[in-house]
């Protein structure tokens, strides 16, 4: 039996083929792992900006108004009232604007 010269190389490309088989697949895995963790990462920080994005938002609500879901609140102790709604502060702060604007005179420095 004799081979022909194509018969040969048909089967020592199967042979390389079937025995660097694991590295590739090894490579091709590597590879996609490396695309999906790169992936979970993008979507991780642009989930990141959306919670900074709608913390943003909500924060001055929680500290001006007293909203909250949790047990976290921190409580003010000013020396004539204790409290934990930020919107009195912010109404004795505007107040306190509106009396010294009124104090002060025109023309007078």
């Amino acid at each position: 039996m004799s081979r022909s010269k194509s018969s040969s190389s048909t089967l020592l490309i199967t042979i390389i083929l079937v025995l660097t088989f694991p590295i590739w697949f090894g490579l091709g895995a590597g590879l996609f792992g490396l695309i999906a963790g790169l992936l979970g990462a993008v979507i991780g920080i642009v989930a990141a900006v959306f919670g900074i994005c709608v913390a943003i938002i909500v924060v001055p609500f929680k500290l001006f108004f007293g909203w909250s879901h949790s047990d976290w609140n921190v409580d003010v102790d000013l020396p004539f009232f204790q409290t934990n709604n930020g919107f009195i502060i912010l109404l004795l702060i505007v107040i306190a604007a509106i009396v010294v604007q009124r104090g002060k005179k025109p023309g007078k420095a």
